[in-house]
């Protein structure tokens, strides 16, 4: 990790000192996200310039900040666990595919002032963290293999070759959830002359019949999911009735348009499925909707934790799983163990339960 903040930055609307313990929390989680080293920017304040107020481990005079300590405490435990870390990897089996070219693109043509590609995305990824899943954000022209389940939100351009990834990738068996706008253009930035998804019909076996951009959220229902569609609402259209394609919701009473037409879709294909939403869902709607996903796909918490505390697993060369567990909280938090471990930073043995203070972490291994 570059540049990371040592207390404060100089160019927010306020430009407040971050809590005391929680940039080591900020650190961790980096390093259990997969980082292997933390720099910190700056060293000494600037005597000029337009980052003259930006944090710093030593101030203008020389003399160590207040937050040196914490730097000083991060080195420590890194150098306790160096070894233990050296050589491990993230091991996820869920990918979210980032592309950069749909997010210029949907930018340019937002259709709705309010719609933002990285926020849009964060709508997936949010209840996947809150579950302690990790989660691999890889480019979406990266392979596939390895992964049980991608997620492809807002894909409006599609290449020739994403398509074949992308069908070769559920043909091995793999689970796709496609959302809203995806499909739509070319990598050209043109219209494809199919309706959405594009040549990903094939897999989804529904296409958009119209989008509609929203004033004001629409209801969403179905047997796992109640709740609304803001910003956004697409209209989908099975197109062949003979296949195993499932309406999962449905949208209520709006506009007329949207009446009782399809929101959300999922197509079985041999040992896979394919969701396409249609609709931008509330929070409580898609977590109930990652629900599904997940348990059809067989993916399960690396932990159950309080809300606040977070578990990020590296894997080590020999397969030993290391969980870093990190309290985001101001607050002292338990955890309930599912196992006897070895907490590495005290070097004792914990059984049972874990006590967290505020923004604490624990280094974990398993023990027989």
């Amino acid at each position: 990790m570059i540049e990371t903040e040592p207390g404060n930055v100089n160019w927010s609307h306020i430009n407040n000192q971050v809590d005391q313990g929680e940039t080591r929390a900020m650190a961790w989680h980096a390093i259990g996200h997969g980082a292997d080293a933390i720099h910190y920017w700056q060293w000494r304040s600037a005597y000029n310039g337009q980052e003259q107020y930006h944090g710093s481990l030593v101030d203008q005079s020389g003399q160590p900040r207040p937050f040196y300590t914490e730097a000083a405490q991060l080195g420590r435990e890194i150098a306790i666990v160096s070894e233990l870390l050296a050589g491990s990897e993230i091991k996820a089996r869920v990918a979210i595919l980032n592309d950069y070219n749909s997010r210029w693109s949907l930018n340019w043509q937002r259709q709705h002032k309010d719609f933002d590609y990285v926020d849009h995305l964060r709508n997936y990824y949010r209840p996947l963290a809150e579950r302690n899943i990790p989660v691999d954000i890889i480019s979406a022209d990266a392979s596939l293999d390895g992964y049980r389940l991608v997620i492809a939100p807002g894909l409006v351009i599609l290449t020739p070759e994403r398509v074949r990834c992308l069908i070769e990738f559920v043909e091995r068996g793999g689970n796709l959830v496609l959302t809203l706008r995806s499909g739509m253009k070319d990598q050209f930035n043109s219209l494809l002359p199919q309706r959405q998804p594009g040549s990903l019909v094939e897999l989804t076996n529904a296409e958009v019949e119209e989008y509609y951009p929203l004033e004001t959220p629409v209801p969403v229902t179905g047997k796992s999911i109640n709740g609304e569609s803001h910003l956004w609402a697409e209209r989908l259209r099975i197109l062949d009735t003979t296949q195993f394609t499932q309406v999962v919701a449905r949208y209520g009473k709006e506009n007329g348009w949207l009446d009782d037409q399809i929101a959300i879709t999922v197509n079985s294909k041999k040992n896979a499925f394919v969701y396409y939403v249609g609709a931008y869902l509330d929070e409580k709607s898609q977590s109930a909707l990652t629900d599904m996903i997940l348990t059809v796909s067989d993916i399960r918490p690396l932990m159950e934790t309080p809300r606040g505390v977070e578990v990020c697993q590296r894997v080590s060369p020999a397969g030993e799983k290391i969980y870093i567990i990190i309290n985001h909280r101001k607050e002292s938090q338990k955890l309930a163990l599912p196992w006897k471990a070895h907490e590495h930073l005290s070097d004792t043995t914990i059984q049972g339960e874990l006590d967290l203070s505020a923004y604490d972490v624990a280094i974990l291994t398993r023990e027989s």
